[in-house]
């Protein structure tokens, strides 16, 4: 230890000696931006900002890593390890700063803040990522350069940092970058400017407000001018006019559209599998969880598929009722039954007046507090179940929140359950949730499975499908798969997120104006 000491103090010493060319102003400016994590919260304001989805994903993640980081250095760390700081002889007047830190060296606050800000952003995107990093490795060593802290406490700073952005990824998994796969499907028709395309735009879905100036339908414009775009209203019959929809595309030879969550997305698919129609996604809800895996995040990936004729083939997920009526209905990504539907409820009973997370918090205490299991047949086998949840595919991770799946056609539903049999079942299912250990609970069961009877369903009379719950008289169901019933585009090849926002940009600015001249 004394002989590490020895090399650190010697390290500093170096730097404090040395006369880096353009390091000064600029490092300690640097170091003060970097102050109460100012300059990061700025940094994932830009990037909120400017980019799409997958940037406020990375920016979002990049904010929750700095926060875990911050919260272990400055109050646990620093407290528990004291070491003074650097003597400030051998450092310049002029970099030093003007107020000088207090607390222990050890480690360094702000290295540890930048690395997991810049650790959080790479986690989702590795373009972002690289694009952060040199300001967070500046940043780190201007702690050095101002004489604040020893070569080692910025190590263990960064150390910290990186581990800290790495354990988010327990309760939070990222999403991959590349799409999940599926079989390729060549015989979608390109469609130039969107020539044939007859696209529905769901106004009630949760990005239909004005962005940046531009109404969803007009971004659509602006990136396909020859495709026919519909606008739902509050008080329109969606479903009536997503049937005129398909109908037009039909009449067109060309495709649906469909612009809105994952709701709207079902739907949309249902019409256009039975109708035999491509469907191009474009994402206008809260979470597009299918537009994500199929790797349509931004309107201009799905702009640039239907030019280019680029499409793959999905499977969709079916529930048949056998026994007690109704219709077959289908699944993008999800069913379930339990909990899951009731929590649903309560929140669009109360989203009006709190907002949607708010109602989602509320609505889940209550379900803890006050739901009862259901009892049900699994494929002949009595059970007692707080729910019972069905993916279209196989859904990663396998333990705490299935996030995405990395394959749409393997032919396979995804069954998790979480068992009311057991003593004391919900205060462990809520224990193993919070400590993101539900994976490894005894309370909840995983299986792969082609199909799935359910029976015994007199009085589970909710349902839901993507997110959406129906209401179902089907006393006996049977759940499987129709394999790549819908043809879906997207992009050969991923998109450049930033490239594509700064054409789309280009391309709006001489489309308002002549709107403007217009008026």
């Amino acid at each position: 230890m004394r002989r590490i000491s020895d090399f650190d103090r010697r390290l500093f010493a170096r730097v404090a000696a040395s006369r880096l060319r353009g390091a000064h102003p600029l490092l300690p400016r640097l170091s003060r931006a970097a102050d109460h994590g100012r300059l990061w919260f700025g940094t994932a304001g830009v990037l909120a900002t400017v980019g799409g989805r997958t940037a406020r994903r990375a920016a979002l993640r990049g904010v929750g890593s700095l926060a875990a980081a911050s919260l272990v250095s400055n109050v646990v760390v620093k407290w528990t390890v004291e070491r003074q700081r650097p003597v400030l002889d051998a450092v310049p007047l002029v970099r030093r700063l003007r107020r000088q830190p207090w607390t222990s060296s050890f480690p360094s606050g702000h290295s540890a803040s930048a690395a997991a800000f810049v650790t959080g952003v790479a986690l989702e995107s590795s373009r972002y990522g690289l694009l952060v990093a040199p300001l967070a490795a500046a940043v780190a060593a201007s702690r050095v350069y101002v004489g604040v802290h020893y070569p080692s406490d910025v190590l263990a700073g960064v150390a910290l940092g990186v581990g800290a952005a790495v354990l988010t990824c327990r309760y939070w998994p990222p999403r991959p970058e590349v799409p999940a796969q599926a079989r390729p499907r060549i015989s979608a028709p390109a469609l130039p400017k969107g020539e044939g395309l007859v696209v529905l735009v769901n106004q009630r879905a949760g990005t239909a407000a004005p962005a940046g100036g531009f109404t969803v339908a007009e971004q659509l414009r602006v990136l396909l001018p020859a495709a026919e775009i519909l606008e739902c209203g509050p008080g329109d019959d969606f479903m009536d006019q997503l049937q005129q929809a398909a109908l037009r595309a039909a009449e067109r030879a060309g495709a649906l559209g469909i612009c809105g969550g994952d709701g709207s997305v079902n739907a949309a698919a249902t019409i256009a599998a039975e109708r035999g129609l491509p469907l191009a996604v474009f994402p206008g809800g809260t979470l597009d969880h299918f537009a994500l895996d199929v790797g349509v995040p931004a309107f201009e990936d799905t702009a640039h598929a239907v030019t280019e004729g680029d499409a793959v083939a999905v499977d969709l997920g079916r529930a048949t009722p056998l026994a007690g009526g109704g219709e077959t209905s289908q699944f993008v990504n999800t069913f379930s039954l339990g909990v899951y539907p009731e929590l649903v409820r309560i929140r669009e009973s109360l989203e009006g007046r709190l907002g949607k997370w708010p109602a989602a918090a509320v609505a889940l205490a209550r379900v803890l507090r006050t739901a009862s299991p259901m009892e049900i047949r699994v494929n002949g086998q009595p059970r007692r179940l707080w729910m019972l949840f069905v993916g279209n595919g196989v859904y990663s991770p396998e333990g705490f929140a299935p996030a995405y799946r990395q394959q749409l056609d393997d032919g396979l539903l995804d069954v998790r359950a979480i068992d009311g049999e057991e003593r004391l079942a919900r205060t462990r299912l809520l224990v193993s949730a919070l400590t993101g250990t539900l994976g490894r609970s005894h309370v909840y069961t995983t299986r792969r499975m082609p199909q799935l009877r359910l029976s015994g369903l007199h009085d589970v009379d909710s349902r839901a499908y993507d997110g959406e719950v129906a209401s179902d008289p089907a006393q006996e169901l049977l759940i499987d798969k129709w394999p790549g019933a819908l043809t879906v585009y997207r992009p050969a090849e991923p998109q450049n997120e930033l490239l594509q926002r700064a054409r789309t940009a280009a391309a709006k600015a001489p489309h308002r104006w002549r709107s403007l001249l217009r008026k």
